[in-house]
């Protein structure tokens, strides 16, 4: 995917998330700025997620140098799955090998052997071409280790390019690779051995599937996959199987999102088990910016059997119950604001009301007015339109304030989805200004939800 990156719109997304964090986040916001306790954008990009004792771990991949390359694979931990504070680097370059910084290290996923007491983590090893297509394993004694690599691979002289691990819930804890292979056509599932440091043999096999960013979760005795299809960075319709047993058959695949969304402009990169449900968990990518990529995760609802997205702005967790919570918000239509200059409303089926401004930016603007606020940071969602193939972006100004550069990735024209700005509303009534004083243009503004939490 090409994407134009604006430096004004990361620096100013990033300053509005980390001015108040001198106090705990309660609240997950899909495609925001997520920042650490010390205030920094997490980099834990492809992540893998373990929970020891009442710690849960994440660990991924360091991409603040904007590159595919070899970085780190960061550990953060946290005690409810918001709230992450980076720890040492988990695993760290070694040059003269395959982990050097001149090689791919990528979607790190960590298992916890009781065997051997240890702590193993498997990830996608290549060449800076992609060439080589192995996979890599490290070990530790403790959660983020650091980890002693062990050597890179094909399992069972095959390619192994975006890959995953799976703990299954027998007493052995019986666990598995699962991988892309033979150049991303045939999608694997190979048992690993009692130390977790190789494959035995292939379990499953999915000829001409071309999948990858796979996950399983299993509930009720059912195994759910989930995996995106091979679209390089750009995002595509994820889509889940499920099967009775891991060595299949597999179910015939099916959405876990509205097809046109993209599965909201993301990849999987892992899927939690909460409660009887789940969390998906993806990443946004940004390939010519990939340390701004943003984590897109969502309720995944499997109460009906089959993996749903619960597509949420603002949602938080009972961790102890097991279950989530879904904000509501209070709506705002864009046609129903203030249109200046050059911007234009337009209709569709695709809009709420049936209406959109459009041509905003460049001379063109909306203001919607009487936004009830309530004094302190909310979360505002906004509803767009980009039927581009890059992102365009919007200013907001609260009040005639100073603005801020809201991201607008490609929905297609078709679709409406939404990003999130932290604004500081007065309370009462306030006046939102979208896209004055831009000389590009912005995605077409369908609405806006305003939510009391921030």
């Amino acid at each position: 995917m090409t994407q134009l990156f604006i430096p004004f719109l990361v620096l100013s997304l990033f300053t509005l998330w980390k001015s108040p964090l001198a106090s705990a986040e309660n609240v997950i916001v899909s495609g925001a700025a997520w920042t650490d306790t010390s205030g920094n954008l997490i980099q834990a990009h492809g992540g893998g997620f373990l929970k020891v004792g009442s710690t849960y771990y994440w660990f991924g991949e360091d991409k603040a140098s904007n590159t595919t390359l070899f970085h780190d694979v960061s550990c953060y931990t946290s005690t409810d799955l918001i709230n992450w504070t980076r720890q040492n680097n988990a695993l760290s370059p070694i040059s003269g090998t395959m982990i050097s910084t001149s090689d791919i290290v990528e979607r790190p996923k960590v298992l916890f052997n009781q065997k051997n007491a240890e702590y193993v983590m498997w990830f996608h090893s290549d060449t800076s071409n992609y060439g080589a297509a192995m996979v890599g394993v490290a070990t530790a004694k403790s959660p983020c280790g650091p980890y002693t690599y062990k050597g890179s691979w094909k399992p069972l002289g095959a390619d192994s390019r975006d890959m995953s691990v799976f703990q299954d819930d027998d007493a052995a804890q019986t666990s598995y690779l699962l991988y892309a292979s033979d150049n991303n056509q045939d999608f694997k599932i190979a048992q690993l051995d009692s130390n977790y440091y190789n494959v035995t043999s292939v379990v499953s096999q999915m000829n001409g599937a071309t999948l990858e960013a796979p996950g399983i979760v299993k509930r009720n005795g059912v195994y759910y996959l989930i995996a995106s299809h091979t679209s390089g960075w750009a995002p595509n319709p994820n889509k889940f199987f499920s099967a009775s047993d891991i060595a299949g058959p597999w179910s015939s695949q099916q959405d876990i999102a509205p097809e046109a969304t993209n599965t909201y402009s993301s990849q999987n990169a892992f899927d939690f088990p909460l409660g009887s449900n789940a969390i998906y968990m993806g990443d946004r990518w940004r390939s010519d910016v990939l340390g701004v990529s943003r984590y897109i995760w969502f309720p995944l609802d499997l109460s009906s059997g089959s993996p749903k997205i619960v597509q949420a702005d603002v949602w938080s967790l009972n961790l102890a119950a097991g279950t989530y919570s879904v904000a509501s918000g209070t709506s705002y239509e864009a046609e129903s604001g203030t249109i200046s200059g050059s911007a234009t409303l337009l209709t569709g089926s695709q809009f709420s009301g049936g209406k959109a401004v459009g041509y905003l930016g460049v001379g063109g603007s909306v203001t919607i007015n009487n936004v009830q606020g309530n004094g302190q940071g909310q979360w505002v969602a906004l509803y767009f339109a980009n039927g581009d193939s890059t992102y365009r972006n919007t200013t907001v100004s609260v009040n005639g304030g100073p603005s801020v550069v809201v991201d607008q990735m490609n929905t297609g024209e078709s679709t409406v989805m939404s990003a999130p700005v932290r604004l500081n509303l007065r309370s009462g009534s306030n006046s939102i200004t979208f896209s004055a004083n831009q000389n590009t243009y912005a995605a077409d503004l369908d609405k806006i939800i305003v939510y009391q939490q921030g």
